[in-house]
């Protein structure tokens, strides 16, 4: 009878555990505050356009020589995955390099890497400074363009965003696990 007693108490202990830990991590989602830019097409868009949808965010620029290339690479693979499993999200990525990354290079960037950008905007029209601020203080990441390099320091995770606007979770695109844990997180929000 004690053994059932002590087994009891630990399932109950677990189950308050894993409550717990629930609870945290809910209440650490982020909410993206309110924003509108300009995408590749040089229209309007952001959080309002966004509204109801789930999407997949990033920071890249297009004069970058190291991990851009790979990133833009790894999100039109993304995008196939997720479009073969007819799941509605859309990608934005925002440029760490708005002087240079005007909505044409954009929209020539962007061409290199996929032939469907309908879902996929590239966004710029703030300056250096509002970036820099937007990253962190939205997704936690630094961008910091140096003055003594064309090269933007910049974090280089994926995040998922919910249909509400709250960051879900980020993702390391070079770890072929946490892409595969994205894939399944969006097909499990976009129900």
């Amino acid at each position: 009878m004690r053994r059932i007693h002590f087994v009891l108490y630990l399932l109950c202990g677990l189950i308050i555990l894993l409550v717990s830990c629930q609870q945290t991590k809910l209440s650490t989602e982020m909410k993206i505050a309110p924003f509108s830019f300009v995408n590749q097409y040089d229209e309007s868009f952001g959080t309002s356009e966004l509204s109801g949808s789930l999407w997949v965010a990033s920071f890249i620029f297009t004069n970058c020589e190291t991990v851009c290339p790979p990133m833009m690479l790894e999100m039109a693979a993304l995008q196939d995955k997720v479009q073969s499993s007819d799941v509605d999200v859309q990608f934005v990525s925002f440029t760490v390099d708005p002087v240079v990354d005007t909505p044409e290079v954009l929209r020539a960037y962007v061409k290199q890497f996929t032939t469907n950008d309908t879902n996929w905007h590239l966004l710029t029209g703030y300056t250096q400074d509002e970036i820099e601020r937007f990253a962190l203080e939205q997704f936690q990441t630094i961008v910091q363009k140096p003055d003594s390099s064309e090269q933007v320091i910049h974090g280089t995770n994926f995040y998922l965003v919910n249909k509400a606007g709250y960051i879900v979770n980020e993702y390391n695109y070079v770890d072929e696990t946490e892409m595969e844990q994205l894939v399944y997180d969006i097909i499990g929000h976009a129900k």
